[in-house]
């Protein structure tokens, strides 16, 4: 198999530090060792809601050129949107994700879907918080109080949101093996990437069967 490789980072920074772009190369690169040949790559250094993409449209050019298939370390380094992925897919391009190299056209719009709808719960409990801190008489911006507190609601927001894709039994379960059957089931956390066992930390224990847990 051909692969056209296509990365993304949201600023010029990212690209000239290598922060976040080396990784997916890695994954990228590590993929196509085991599974064909890599006949071109392409950075592009654009936020993920702006859908023109000078880079992404000559990776498609690229692609169609080579019979090659667009390959991405991860689906929210090519959008986080469910229209923009379908929108593409329409267009004839052919998407692997190397982080999840056998789903389906179907399973990648259900995860870009669960995706969006993590972020807008986060966004909503966030703005929420802020508005509530305000009518309290709060100053946004004098000091961290109101940052964390929007941040724990949106930490909130996303443990309930998360709880029903929990496997059976996991107050018992460690937070490496919570870890392992979440990215099992391709679920992302809120930035879109796998899960650690701090991560399952940070929001199980806002739970109440979280709280009461033993194992670590």
């Amino acid at each position: 198999m051909k692969y056209v490789g296509y990365y993304r980072v949201s600023t010029k920074k990212q690209s000239r530090s290598g922060l976040g772009l080396e990784a997916q190369q890695q994954m990228v690169r590590q993929f196509v060792e085991a599974n064909g040949s890599l006949v071109a790559e392409f950075v592009e250094v654009e936020s993920g809601r702006n859908d023109q993409r000078s880079e992404l449209a000559k990776a498609m050019v690229a692609s169609k050129k080579a019979g090659a298939s667009l390959l991405i370390a991860r689906l929210d380094r090519f959008s986080r949107r469910v229209s923009f992925i379908a929108t593409m897919m329409e267009k004839g391009v052919q998407l692997v994700v190397a982080e999840m190299p056998h789903a389906t056209d179907f399973q990648l719009h259900i995860f870009a879907a669960l995706a969006q709808e993590e972020r807008r719960l986060i966004s909503e409990r966030t703005r929420a918080a802020l508005a509530q801190a305000k009518r309290r008489g709060t100053i946004l911006g004098r000091n961290g109080t109101v940052l964390a507190e929007a941040n724990r609601q949106s930490a909130i927001a996303f443990a309930n949101h998360i709880e029903s894709f929990l496997p059976p039994g996991w107050p018992t379960m460690s937070y490496s093996e919570i870890a392992r059957r979440l990215n099992e089931t391709c679920a992302t956390s809120p930035t879109g990437k796998q899960f650690h066992a701090q991560t399952v930390k940070s929001f199980v224990t806002r739970l109440p069967a979280g709280r009461a847990r033993k194992t670590v």
